[in-house]
């Protein structure tokens, strides 16, 4: 069947399903396949629980007039979702970056909602299947449209553009992560840089970080809009403070303009800069922008402060690489609190690299004479020679320890890639 007749499917059916657990009345199956699973054999129950077509891609399961064979499943939901893209016509930005590119997602989104019907990803649903599925989710209704991107190998980034066709696009930063993918700090910049390029061969619009030296020599020669505190800056701001959560100055036409977060980190400044940036730029009014960033809570283990009965938490355990872990670290060391914790899980995807950046994270750490630590990982635990510093193979011993109660009034910080589960400790403190 051609696309454009698929196409009119969506126009009439416009739900897209690829899990027969979510199935939605009247919509449309897609049987992609993965390593472990074949969605093709889940086509026929997904018709039974409602949907109204499945899109597979061998004939043995295209049993009837129900289904519709394709050569490839994947390809037809990525061809259909920028199909649709070209269909909506509609400001669609894209955002990348190494660290903090879902958090200013969620602020970008949350500013946008103050003027805009706006459509975001939803979660990390960053990559070749979840961007299509954002894509989708957006309908006649919508006005502006968030893409999250997200990559682990050379190209992807450019692959998921060519899906989405954003006009406007920002790379949050750029930093050692799935250097097991990318080879490199240099293949990092390289991918991430596929994103400035095609807006450049686009004509599209980058929403640039003006302070960060890596972006900045990154970036072509092409529209460009600026944060930060160089003189051509659109947006100018002031970090207050990170204790416990995130204050900063906005310069505003109106006079200074004080924005509270409910956000941890003296690394979000930068993420709410870049919110507010991309809101003025769009013409929504600076009250609107303060009010927004101050109403939105950080959610799923990200950036967010949990007071338990017996200590604060400062969670930031759903990932971790280098660069997120050393800006972490140097931002609770600077905390005033005397009764501080680090509870940090091995970084992941790391390649051969791994030993030496976790040792680096070791030195931080005794630089900054921090000494009630708590390492999890068997990477940690095989490059760590600080007798002060507790080591757990895995999660599971560690809460072996901490059912003993010994941690109470303190101020706890939680970081570590997401394999490692660090978030399983939670009811234990």
């Amino acid at each position: 069947m051609q696309l454009s007749n698929i196409y009119s499917l969506f126009t009439e059916f416009p739900n897209v399903v690829t899990d027969t657990r979510k199935v939605v009345s009247n919509s449309l199956f897609f049987a992609l396949k993965g390593e472990n699973f074949n969605g093709n054999k889940f086509a026929l129950s997904a018709l039974d629980k409602g949907c109204k077509y499945a899109i597979v891609d061998e004939k043995e399961y295209a049993i009837d007039e129900r289904f519709i064979l394709v050569e490839n499943v994947l390809d037809c939901l990525q061809n259909l979702a920028r199909e649709h893209r070209r269909h909506l016509n509609i400001p669609l930005l894209a955002i990348t970056g190494t660290n903090g590119k879902t958090t200013t997602k969620e602020l970008m989104h949350a500013v946008l909602t103050k003027k805009y019907n706006t459509v975001a990803t939803v979660g990390n649903l960053n990559n070749h299947i979840g961007v299509p599925l954002t894509l989708l989710r957006m309908n006649k209704e919508t006005e502006f449209g968030i893409v999250e991107m997200g990559a682990n190998h050379p190209g992807e980034i450019r692959q998921l553009c060519e899906i989405a066709e954003p006009n406007f696009g920002i790379i949050t930063n750029v930093g050692k992560a799935h250097l097991e993918g990318f080879g490199s700090f240099a293949g990092v910049r390289k991918t991430k840089k596929e994103l400035y390029d095609f807006l450049f061969e686009n004509k599209g619009t980058v929403f640039l970080n003006a302070d960060n030296q890596y972006l900045a020599k990154m970036v072509n020669d092409q529209e460009i809009v600026r944060y930060g505190n160089c003189e051509e800056a659109f947006s100018k701001a002031k970090f207050l403070q990170a204790e416990p959560y995130m204050i900063m100055e906005l310069r505003s036409a109106i006079g200074k303009l004080y924005i509270k977060t409910k956000l941890i980190g003296a690394y979000n400044f930068e993420n709410a800069l870049a919110a507010v940036t991309l809101g003025r730029f769009f013409n929504i009014d600076e009250i609107s922008i303060k009010k927004a960033l101050e109403e939105y809570e950080p959610s799923n283990n990200r950036s967010q402060l949990k007071k338990t009965e017996k200590n604060v938490l400062f969670l930031d355990a759903y990932n971790a690489n280098p660069t997120s872990m050393k800006a972490a670290i140097e931002n609770f060391a600077a905390m005033s609190q005397c009764s501080k914790v680090l509870i940090l899980g091995d970084m992941l995807e790391l390649g051969a690299d791994a030993n030496k950046e976790h040792l680096e994270l070791i030195k931080l750490l005794e630089s900054k004479d921090l000494k009630n630590v708590i390492l999890v990982g068997e990477v940690f635990t095989a490059v760590n020679t600080n007798p002060e510093f507790k080591t757990f193979k895995n999660t599971s011993d560690l809460i072996v320890d901490l059912e003993k109660g010994q941690l109470s009034n303190q101020y706890i910080l939680i970081k570590g890639s997401r394999g490692i589960r660090l978030e399983q400790i939670i009811e234990k403190l």
